[in-house]
């Protein structure tokens, strides 16, 4: 069907004006648009409401794909706009085929991750699919070629993706790309109480900030996410409460820098952290999630209290990206090596077992041999059990794109040997023989086990009893592998239950009644 509207558009104002139909109009009239079902029995092949034709043009009517690549807050972005989508009546599908139009949720942090974004585009294109474009790619770069004629629902924006989807099946090109702001102060983004839809339903993915307060010379997310603007505690509170109520066992906190949160508002991490653990029910968890040396130096000690807190994980993710000082200034990382250390070492020693995530860049521009040697010496040092080792690519449009590169060979010879060296030690083995109080959340990728974590957000696949699902499970350690353990129940031990309600169905819309239908789309 030809596009009713070749023209770009750089607004949905563009083409929606005062006197249209809302949405949320829409939304309550639906059964005057749509025709009505006969009677069971009267006629035989009569298509349900439920499941209209895919080719329809009725807005709400259609099958929608969505794809997200990247970190936790592009897929608690994902899940908000699939909730949305879904609340309004749009069926979300897990087959792309039959999806009439797909939403491309991008990452902009490495070359390939952006490679699969642009290759998806393409694919959807000749597929005649409708496309909508979100996350970090088109927010940074909005006029890269091939985003051209395009719709583009921008970071701050995903509570307006039903327009944009709804503009797009008709044929329109919409594309927006502002920031939330109220009485000219940036916020934190879309509100926290909009429907979705949970990957998995006991899990809750809250971004607590966006945007952050570094300007690291290699970093394109910067670009489209911003500078920092947190939500307010009250906000934060009143999600965790309205997720527990939901049957969520485990909450994930997330952001560009949780460390950062609340600069901009006159509060800190601490504090929010404190309000969130005096709601978080017996025997569910909390994870917190990336934070970067500078911003949690003057809270340690009330991050150690923290983390050594029984409904908290001992577990931080704490980014070092290299042992070299002067490559740690090339990337204006605003730290030094012997920061790094200090937050460690301190946590090391007064939360006794927590798990220290990091990452590290090899083969940034200007890293030398003697850099780089400094860097495999810190993992020998700490022995990480869980290291993210990315090999440098040069972002469009970021300074370090124009600094001096170093060769593509050495770079990725540096990431074998940093690879080698991790993979040469075994974090777990000593743990053998342990009992532990697990949390079931998952199942594994094999599909022969379920996944669960202990009080260090260590993995422990358990088996696959459907009664150990979104419980706390005794386990004892009989096996260590490199990224995990295996526990057998404890024969005579109590299974818990976290939850202080069932949990949704999978594909389910976190939060929904007529009311807040209502209120998101007004």
């Amino acid at each position: 069907m030809p596009a009713a509207c070749d023209s770009l558009l750089e607004d949905i104002e563009d083409i929606v004006s005062a006197q249209d139909v809302k949405p949320h109009d829409r939304q309550f009239v639906r059964k005057s648009v749509v025709p009505k079902v006969r009677k069971r029995g009267s006629q035989k092949h009569v298509q349900e409401d439920d499941d209209p034709p895919s080719d329809s043009i009725i807005p709400g009517a259609q099958k929608i794909w969505i794809r997200t690549w990247g970190c936790s807050h592009n897929n608690s972005d994902g899940e908000y706009m699939a909730g949305q989508l879904a609340a309004y009546g749009y069926k979300i599908t897990e087959n792309a085929a039959e999806a009439d139009l797909w939403l491309l949720n991008s990452c902009t942090v490495k070359s390939p991750a952006e490679d699969h974004f642009r290759n998806s585009i393409k694919k959807a294109q000749e597929d005649d699919k409708k496309v909508v474009l979100a996350g970090c790619v088109p927010q940074a770069q909005p006029r890269q070629d091939y985003l051209k004629g395009l719709s583009i629902i921008g970071v701050q924006q995903i509570d307006r993706v039903v327009e944009v989807v709804e503009e797009t099946i008709k044929g329109h090109s919409v594309r927006l790309l502002g920031q939330k702001k109220d009485n000219g102060k940036r916020l934190g983004g879309a509100r926290l109480d909009l429907p979705k839809i949970r990957k998995n339903p006991l899990i809750e993915i809250i971004s607590i900030n966006t945007g952050c307060l570094n300007a690291c010379t290699y970093c394109k997310t910067k670009h489209a996410r911003g500078d920092l603007a947190s939500y307010s505690i009250e906000e934060l509170v009143n999600r965790a409460k309205q997720s527990f109520q939901e049957g969520v066992c485990e909450i994930w906190l997330t952001s560009e820098d949780t460390g950062a949160y609340g600069r901009d508002i006159g509060t800190d991490l601490p504090t929010l952290l404190w309000k969130l653990v005096e709601v978080i029910p017996e025997g569910a968890m909390l994870r917190l999630g990336m934070t970067n040396p500078p911003y949690i130096l003057e809270h340690l000690e009330e991050m150690a209290k923290i983390l050594n807190h029984p409904r908290v994980y001992a577990f931080l993710h704490i980014p070092v990206q290299s042992a070299s000082d002067s490559i740690l200034m090339d990337m204006k990382r605003e730290y030094c090596v012997a920061d790094f250390k200090r937050v460690v070492d301190f946590l090391k020693e007064k939360v006794p077992g927590i798990t220290i995530a990091t990452d590290i860049i090899c083969g940034f521009p200007g890293e030398t041999d003697e850099d780089f040697q400094d860097t495999m010496k810190l993992v020998e040092e700490y022995r990480f059990p869980s290291l993210f080792i990315n090999q440098f690519y040069p972002r469009p449009g970021t300074p370090a794109a124009k600094m001096h590169q170093v060769p593509a060979a050495v770079k990725k010879q540096r990431t074998k040997d940093l690879s080698q060296l991790f993979h040469s030690y075994n974090p777990y083995d000593h743990k053998v023989g342990e009992r532990q109080s697990v949390l079931v959340t998952e199942e594994s990728f094999d599909s022969q086990f379920y996944v669960a974590h202990n009080q260090f957000y260590e993995q422990v696949l358990v088996p696959k009893d459907p009664e150990f699902m979104g419980k706390m499970v005794e386990v004892d350690i009989y096996e260590a592998g490199k990224h995990f353990m295996k526990g057998r129940p404890v024969s005579d031990a109590n299974v818990f239950t976290p939850s202080i309600t069932k949990p949704l169905e999978k594909g389910e819309v976190s939060g929904i009644t007529e009311v807040s239908i209502r209120h998101f789309l007004l």
